[in-house]
């Protein structure tokens, strides 16, 4: 393929600096435009927060051993969508990538360009590539090597363009760029709608593998003629992976420069990342509600309740169990329920897994595949069940009680329950009915708000799971409230965890004074910038006195 132009500024002043790096894992992420045709998109990495990226490493030929050190690729993605060139095949689809791949000792910048699905033989001037797609690539222009580290990967920016007079790659370093603009072998034109922008391996189906604790924010921006923010769409289309999680993601950007920002991580061993990228929400210890808009709360009802309903094919239910007589003013989810469409999950008690009302053995680090697109996968004590739209919900089952993530495959989405709000605001909770109570929400509205959340025994699916009794606190109980000694001691045990922001540290006092010392471990890690919907609290007291 002729290259119409390729423009070299001088970067290689910067070659040797250190490298950084970028994440993927399970499951892809892509940023949709809300109106219009994508004109061009840009992928970086959010200065700041990148974080301990010493090393990548993945497979450079047919995946085999050993890895080499600095190779992997930056991919930005286009959708599949409709060729002439695919003629009477059916299942045949376009794709377009645009390219850096760095091999360890040298990079290099292309346009790829794809017939997925095409079968044999290819058109002429295409050749065969994985078990049934034609490939073509543009000319590629070389670059010194580029490692992913992190004192370099935030000055790294990949941009495509597909529906000007040509096709373009350009990959930046603090403004010095290398182009590849080329004549184009696939016309994207109004179809171009998603863009995926993430590190992946070099080879063909290879995995980039990131240092642990490596962490960064991976930024798709969008230039598509208008401001709103791009949809996020839990899916992917690249081959290629990397080993790292998804965490909670911080907000997501509007403005002059809509994009998608989404945080990545590779985590410890029996680390638990967010189930997707896109819009997460957790119900934890005892039992601190964080919503989809970031509202947190403390809810201490027990019974059945809806924590989310997405749709009509998406809902998510707990049963939350009193902590009396210990603790009578706290609760705790005791089982979960998901329905995905035509198919019932729960786990209950924390010990059983039951699969459409029958027990279901699944051993650590098994899954199953039901015919309806429900996955189920156990990894030690966290359950995890997704859907084919990308929902899911994490439950990690402790010694007497679940903590549990939500988490929807596209945002925005409307969401009811208590992990829902109202337009997305922070400081809105509305009742079933549709009544809105404004944070801080007062101890009587708030339970007005979660008993019109309550689920009747008839409707529950919890049925299987053993029974507890229901009921509403009769007094707020927050760390404030704890005894003394108890409080300093349990504080000191979230200190020492690692948990040190002021509202997530009150709530792990309360989690480790009333659960013990192990639920301090949900709290580590948790980046949500949480508005606090309680009431406010009394400042508490020491043994001098309030």
């Amino acid at each position: 393929m002729a290259a119409i132009g390729i423009l070299l500024l001088p970067m290689a002043a910067r070659a040797d600096t250190p490298p950084m790096l970028m994440a993927g894992g399970d499951f892809g992420v892509i940023a949709r435009t809300p109106a219009g045709a994508v004109q061009q998109a840009t992928g970086s990495f959010d200065n700041g927060t990148v974080k301990n990226v010493t090393s990548v490493t993945s497979f450079v030929a047919a995946n085999t051993p050993p890895e080499t050190k600095d190779a992997y690729t930056l991919q930005l993605n286009t959708n599949e969508f409709g060729t002439p060139l695919c003629g009477d095949k059916p299942l045949c689809q376009g794709w377009m990538q645009f390219v850096f791949a760095n091999n360890g000792t040298g990079g290099e910048l292309s346009i790829r360009y794809w017939l997925r699905s095409y079968g044999a033989p290819c058109p002429a001037g295409w050749q065969p590539k994985l078990v049934d797609s034609c490939y073509k690539k543009s000319a590629g222009m070389p670059t010194p090597n580029m490692p992913l580290v992190t004192g370099s990967m935030p000055r790294y920016k990949l941009t495509g363009s597909a529906n000007g007079p040509h096709d373009a790659a350009v990959f930046t370093v603090d403004g010095s760029i290398v182009a590849v603009v080329t004549a184009r072998e696939l016309v994207i034109g109004s179809q171009w709608e998603d863009v995926e922008f993430n590190v992946y391996g070099y080879d063909d189906e290879s995995i980039a593998v990131f240092n642990t604790n490596a962490e960064f924010n991976t930024r798709t921006q969008l230039e598509y003629g208008g401001t709103a923010r791009p949809k996020c769409i839990s899916t992917g289309f690249s081959n290629e992976a990397n080993n790292l999680s998804f965490m909670a993601p911080p907000p997501l950007p509007t403005g002059t420069k809509p994009a998608l920002v989404f945080r990545q991580k590779k985590l410890p061993a029996g680390g638990l990342g967010a189930g997707r990228p896109c819009a997460s929400a957790v119900a934890i210890g005892d039992t601190h509600e964080v919503t989809f808009a970031g509202l947190a709360y403390d809810f201490q009802a027990s019974g059945d309740f809806v924590e989310a309903q997405a749709g009509s094919a998406f809902e998510v239910q707990t049963r939350k169990v009193s902590g009396a007589p210990s603790w009578p003013n706290t609760s705790v989810n005791r089982s979960v329920a998901t329905r995905m469409g035509t198919t019932q999950v729960a786990m209950c008690d924390g010990t059983r897994l039951m699969v459409d009302g029958r027990p279901t053995e699944l051993a650590s680090g098994g899954s199953l595949s039901l015919p309806t697109g429900v996955d189920i996968k156990r990894a030690a004590n966290v359950y995890t069940v997704t859907d084919k739209d990308g929902n899911g919900i994490h439950v990690t089952a402790n010694a007497g009680y679940t903590d549990l993530e939500v988490s929807l495959g596209t945002w925005p989405t409307r969401v009811r329950g208590l992990l829902g709000n109202p337009d997305d605001s922070p400081t809105l909770l509305e009742a079933k009915d549709g009544t809105r109570f404004r944070t801080p929400i007062a101890f009587g509205d708030l339970y007005t708000f979660g008993n019109s959340w309550r689920v009747a025994s008839t409707a529950s699916l919890l049925r299987p799971c053993a029974a507890v009794s229901t009921g509403n606190p009769t007094a707020p109980f927050f760390a404030s409230n704890l005894d003394y000694s108890v409080r300093i001691q349990s504080e000191n045990v979230c200190r020492q965890a690692g948990v040190l922001r002021p509202l997530w540290l009150e709530s792990c006092t309360l989690d480790v004074a009333v659960l013990g010392p192990r639920a301090a471990a949900v709290h580590v890690d948790r980046q949500l910038d949480v508005i606090d919907g309680n009431p406010p609290r009394r400042p508490p007291c020491s043994p001098a006195g309030c």
